[in-house]
């Protein structure tokens, strides 16, 4: 990347990062996922000192390792959510249960210029615990995340997030064949519930971690 572009890219995670916190979130700017990874495992996680953890579905944080290197850490209570051999049942328990945690780590589908987390859920549990059940929340995202406002995040999530996402759970939804939310009744939809974050409550109960590469969708 030339330095001039690597500028850039740094100066608007700075302005994002500091809207964030006028939001009352916590907020840190990463060079990479790398820095991310150890602001998490070797900051974040020693001052929270979580006795459980569970994550939001996340391509960012799987493809980084960082679920396995959390899975790892002696002494955590682990909601391991993303054991999809579970059957259906024990699954969605599962889930239930992973919103009495200490820490959840996930990320998001877009982050506004304004300071705020705008999101698509399926069930609904990772929006759930965004808003409100876990003790301390951590979110990362990629400078691809970023967005001018709620109206552009949320086209992001309508014409890449969620038919990338239905696309990869090879879902039987329009949107696989047309690239694009048809806004479609099928039983297999993955776009059902909306949040926007605005504010962070309690003040940094929730930390965003903006990374300057493209990750996830």
């Amino acid at each position: 990347m030339h330095p001039k572009l690597n500028e850039h890219y740094l100066a608007r995670l700075e302005e994002t990062a500091k809207a964030l916190r006028k939001n009352n979130f916590a907020a840190h700017v990463a060079a990479d996922m790398q820095q991310a990874k150890e602001l998490v495992l070797n900051t974040l996680i020693p001052r929270i000192q979580p006795g459980s953890v569970a994550f939001g579905g996340s391509m960012t944080i799987t493809e980084s390792g960082l679920y396995d290197q959390v899975k790892a850490l002696p002494g955590l209570a682990f909601f391991d959510t993303y054991n999809y051999a579970l059957p259906p049942a024990e699954m969605i328990e599962l889930r239930r249960q992973a919103l009495l945690c200490d820490l959840f780590i996930t990320s998001t589908n877009a982050v506004t210029a304004q300071g705020a987390l705008v999101n698509l859920d399926g069930t609904g549990n990772r929006v759930a615990a965004l808003t409100f059940g876990p003790k301390k929340v951590i979110v990362l995202a990629g400078r691809n995340k970023i967005c001018p406002d709620e109206y552009a995040a949320m086209e992001r999530i309508r014409d890449v997030a969620a038919p990338v996402n239905a696309a990869r759970l090879s879902r039987k939804t329009p949107c696989t064949a047309t690239h694009r939310c048809e806004d479609c009744p099928s039983p297999e939809r993955i776009c059902n519930t909306w949040t926007i974050h605005v504010k962070c409550a309690p003040k940094e109960r929730t930390t965003v971690i903006l990374i300057n590469e493209e990750l996830g969708f």
